[in-house]
């Protein structure tokens, strides 16, 4: 077995050297949940003798490491280098595919970017694609041009009055996991929902509030260049006691601090049988979505439907960690399509696309 002349790690050259972004610059609450996801991922790869993983981990301030795993001990033990080392490194191996794994706003658009300026395969969607999808105005505006029902919304500003007849949702405009995410249905409340959406971006989302219904959840992946829609998740939510779903339905930490994702269980979200009368409907929606957000590899979008039916869209997460536990990866096991099964759709879905360039 040869080693790297850099690094002195074994390669593997008969296998798809594959390289896990993993962290944050911008603090530990996104390097947290990074790592949480991305150890999944490592874990479900690990026996797959097809892969040569390996990890570059950002640490918050930006300072790269090469950990031989996720640990504190082995992240702690690595050296630390500055970006420019880091991708001498990563060219050095010749690293044939990218996995990003960070949530926060620079890891799901600059940092996925630099690697397509490398001209390093990446799988997922691009830096663009995710910064458009970040944006909850700018995505609700591109899919409904595409013939998609959103709900009636409007963007507001500090200082600014809505205008939407009450009951509300107010949202940041680019927060995640229903961060600043409230209903108001008395006007005294409304003040109190800005300040909270707004102190979390510059601006805030309101919409009108679509009646239950239910709310569902579609994922997307493409294979041999077709989009397939996997079976819908769908979430606990009561008209009365739980009409909207909100970020401690999502994320928790467990008593030794933790982080565990909430959304996994019986209790909280459920697979929809295939003859459920809503499931052509949404993958329908979800397909002009797709299109319209110009996703590859895969897709992710939240949709409310209301009493008649009709499924309203509330937003996209164009994104897929390969972890067991991840949405995509939870679909597409109730479709009978293995996690081992769904990476490697993607990399042949990249290397398609390398081959037509």
């Amino acid at each position: 077995m040869a080693t790297d002349p850099v690094t002195d790690v074994p390669t593997h050259p008969e296998r798809t050297l594959v390289l896990h972004l993993v962290g944050s610059p911008v603090d530990e609450a996104f390097a947290d949940l990074s790592r949480l996801y991305a150890s999944g991922c490592l874990a479900a790869l690990r026996a797959d003798t097809r892969y040569d993983n390996r990890i570059a981990h950002v640490a918050p301030g930006g300072r790269w490491s090469f950990p031989d795993d996720l640990t504190p001990a082995a992240i702690a033990a690595a050296e630390e280098r500055s970006a420019a080392r880091a991708f001498e490194m990563i060219e050095s191996w010749g690293v044939d595919v990218v996995v990003p794994q960070m949530f926060c706003r620079p890891g799901m658009t600059s940092y996925r970017s630099v690697f397509d300026v490398l001209g390093i395969g990446r799988l997922g969607n691009s830096g663009e694609v995710m910064a458009i999808a970040a944006d909850k105005a700018a995505t609700r505006a591109i899919v409904a041009a595409a013939g998609v029902a959103v709900p009636d919304g409007e963007v507001v500003r500090r200082g600014d009055a809505p205008t939407l007849s009450l009951p509300v949702v107010v949202k940041p405009v680019d927060a995640d996991n229903s961060d600043g995410v409230t209903m108001v249905r008395d006007a005294s409340e409304l003040p109190a929902a800005l300040d909270t959406a707004l102190a979390l971006g510059d601006s805030a989302l309101v919409e009108s509030f679509v009646e239950l219904g239910r709310e569902v959840r579609c994922g997307i992946i493409v294979r041999d260049g077709e989009l397939v829609c996997l079976p819908l998740e769908e979430y606990a939510v009561d008209a009365e006691t739980k009409p909207i779903r909100d970020r401690a339905d999502k994320l928790a930490r467990s008593d030794d601090g933790d982080l565990f994702l909430v959304a996994k269980d019986a209790e909280h979200a459920w697979i929809v049988d295939d003859d459920d009368p809503i499931v052509a409907v949404v993958h329908e929606a979800a397909r002009r979505c797709h299109r319209a957000l110009g996703c590859r590899h895969h897709s992710l979008f939240d949709f409310r439907i209301d009493p008649d039916g009709t499924p309203f869209f509330l937003e996209a997460g164009p994104y897929c960690s390969f972890a067991p536990g991840s949405v995509i990866a939870v679909m597409a096991k109730a479709a009978g399509i293995g996690l081992d099964e769904v990476f490697a759709i993607a990399v042949a879905e990249l290397r398609a696309e390398q081959e037509k360039r």
